[in-house]
């Protein structure tokens, strides 16, 4: 069993390099799916997010305000490491979950997708740390044509996060895409041919 570790800047395309491993048949663990998950109306995550932010975080039916909690959790680090305390354990304690799901179906590759592998220190726990690249003015232009973003908002939200030359000094392996989804997919078949040869 191989867990590769994806990750990289918003913008920069990893979400579709877990979709061409998952093609290949990989299991994914996608941080961001589980922290949406684990915010679900019911779940204790959002009752302490409530009772930290603020009861108006969660709409009529019961949902996640989340451009309301951005607002007030990213405001300054203390709020930030505030929100951190509530949902990051959940995190790790699904991602375990998960991992015992994997193993147990016999899985050969595992993808772990997350923004804050690096950050979070997750990078130590896989078998491959993969990083994906490409220039900021492509990724500022992903983020404006889509998903929305104005450009001010696309170029702070790079700015809040590592550079991809910090994450590159810690990568097995650097995937550019910078260039065509053919070019990433030639990138994604020598990682997944590795990753075969157990990392």
């Amino acid at each position: 069993m191989t867990i590769i570790g994806i990750t990289g800047g918003i913008g920069s395309g990893k979400s579709t390099v877990t979709r061409l491993l998952k093609d290949k048949g990989a299991f994914i663990i996608d941080a961001d799916l589980i922290a949406r998950e684990i915010v679900e109306p019911g779940q204790p995550a959002l009752a302490e997010l409530a009772a930290e932010f603020g009861e108006d975080i969660i709409d009529s039916s019961g949902r996640l305000r989340r451009a309301v909690l951005a607002q007030r959790a990213f405001v300054d680090a203390e709020h930030t490491e505030q929100l951190n305390a509530i949902t990051h354990p959940r995190i790790a304690e699904r991602t375990r979950e998960l991992l015992g799901t994997a193993a147990a179906q016999g899985a050969e590759v595992i993808v772990h997708d997350s923004a804050l592998l690096i950050e979070q220190g997750l990078h130590k726990s896989v078998d491959i740390t993969a990083v994906v690249t490409a220039p900021e003015q492509v990724r500022i232009e992903r983020l404006v044509n889509k998903r929305g973003l104005d450009e001010q908002d696309a170029r702070q939200r790079i700015a809040r996060q590592l550079s991809d030359e910090h994450r590159a000094r810690v990568a097995d392996v650097v995937l550019d895409n910078s260039g065509t989804v053919e070019q990433l997919q030639q990138q994604v078949e020598q990682l997944w041919e590795q990753a075969q040869a157990g990392g």
